[in-house]
């Protein structure tokens, strides 16, 4: 059989590249989107929060099923799936700027929660893969992790520039940006599909399947991980979400393009945490590293919610016009920003400790963290209730929960207890 390293795959790289920007830019989408709905619908928090919801929430639906699809059709074929819906799903995002529809935004969020879920199961194996395996295709990754990064700072800049007066925001706003994602996924399906992509993990049909009276759930340490991942993407999630509305309310009053940018350069300090995550990576455990992350992230989110909001300073952001700047802002906000630099490291610091002495169980691990993202959706849907209740700040007792956890998990809970289950590719 012919190797993967012997032909170039240099296209369809640049095309997974690119899908891993558009997984954080339609993600991303529903942090600025959840301003838009407050206002052209009069949303309360709780209901301004449940197009993000229905994002994640479809990965509860989707993430085993993705993974089934991708062992069965391969790489390309769920690609391309995915690629079509979420086609879709950014096209009825726009239908429900033309109709004025909640009900429709929903629908597209949901969609698009679909199709997000597929391409996050299938882009990671299959950029693996392009780059034959090992150091290469491990650093392929992080270059897409980096262009990923990307697509989340960019995204709510760009919206918070497009939608400009908040108290006038309609969907149709955002069209611009849009029409950008529609017009990757359509370049990016056109190029794979006259691509030619090597398909070793795909299931035979005469392939025999032994029973295993074990599983990934078998395993204390995963179980507890699944759960350190679910209140994970809820925290990377809701601190922006939240900040964003924060900022923009009447009692902060900032303009929603600054406000954009505010939240821009939280997502551009999880780029430069990964990039430094990366670089000390081979020296640094994934426990010391997480609970160092989880530490401070709990320290900042605390000290926002006991600051004054009326205490201001200039912080440095990243523009509109891909440049940086100076915004002033409460200290809050401030404190909630540099959490982006301990949220960068957590899933992979998570990931790594819950499969670690799993061996042939890390497979379907990976397919059922895939469900557990659904957290994003949930636990700022949460967030959004208590900051209806209790106002903005109290709820980021949400997020400081959720951290604590993730503490609990690096110090005692990651610890393999379980080490008596074979864990080889043959019963013992």
């Amino acid at each position: 059989m012919e190797s993967t390293a012997k032909k170039n795959y240099t296209l369809p790289i640049i095309m997974m590249v690119a899908l891993f920007f558009m997984i954080s830019f339609v993600t991303g989408l529903q942090n600025p989107f959840g301003i838009i709905v407050k206002n052209q619908f009069a949303a309360s928090n709780f209901m301004s929060q449940l197009g993000n919801a229905a994002n994640f929430i479809a990965y509860a639906f989707m993430g085993i099923p993705a993974g089934m699809l991708l062992q069965k059709i391969g790489y390309k074929k769920t690609a391309l799936l995915a690629i079509i819906v979420g086609f879709c799903g950014v096209g009825i995002s726009y239908l429900s700027g033309v109709a004025g529809s909640y009900a429709v935004y929903l629908t597209g969020a949901f969609v698009s929660g679909f199709s997000m879920c597929m391409l996050n199961t299938v882009v990671n194996p299959m950029l693996n893969t392009l780059g034959g395996g090992g150091n290469k295709g491990n650093q392929l990754i992080q270059v897409a992790g980096s262009v990923n990064s990307i697509g989340a700072t960019i995204v709510p800049v760009l919206v918070g520039y497009l939608i400009g007066d908040a108290a006038k925001a309609q969907i149709s706003d955002a069209n611009p940006a849009l029409f950008l994602a529609m017009g990757i996924f359509a370049i990016v399906f056109i190029v794979l599909f006259c691509m030619q992509i090597p398909e070793p993990h795909m299931v035979k049909e005469n392939e025999a399947k032994t029973p295993d009276k074990h599983s990934a759930l078998s395993f204390r340490h995963f179980i507890l991980g699944a759960i350190a991942i679910f209140l994970y993407v809820g925290v990377e999630v809701g601190i922006p979400n939240f900040m964003n509305l924060f900022a923009t309310s009447s009692e902060i009053g900032i303009d929603p393009t600054v406000a954009g940018s505010i939240v821009g350069t939280y997502w551009f300090l999880m780029m430069i945490g990964r990039l430094c995550g990366a670089s000390i990576g081979a020296k640094v455990s994934s426990r010391a590293m997480l609970t160092v992350v989880s530490t401070v992230g709990i320290v900042l989110v605390l000290g926002a919610i006991f600051c004054a909001d009326n205490i201001l300073v200039n912080m440095p952001v990243f523009k509109s016009d891909i440049s940086f700047g100076f915004a002033q802002v409460p200290v809050n906000v401030m404190l909630l920003i540099l959490c982006g630099l301990c949220t960068s490291v957590m899933w992979g610091g998570i990931f790594n400790l819950a499969v670690e002495g799993l061996g042939k169980y890390t497979a379907a691990a990976s397919g059922l963290f895939m469900v557990m993202v659904c957290g994003g959706g949930i636990l700022p849907l949460i967030q959004g209730g208590v900051a209806d209740f209790a106002g903005f700040l109290n709820s980021y007792w949400v997020i400081a929960l959720g951290l604590a956890y993730i503490l609990f998990y690096a110090a005692i809970g990651s610890k393999n207890v379980n080490t008596d289950i074979p864990t080889d590719d043959y019963e013992a």
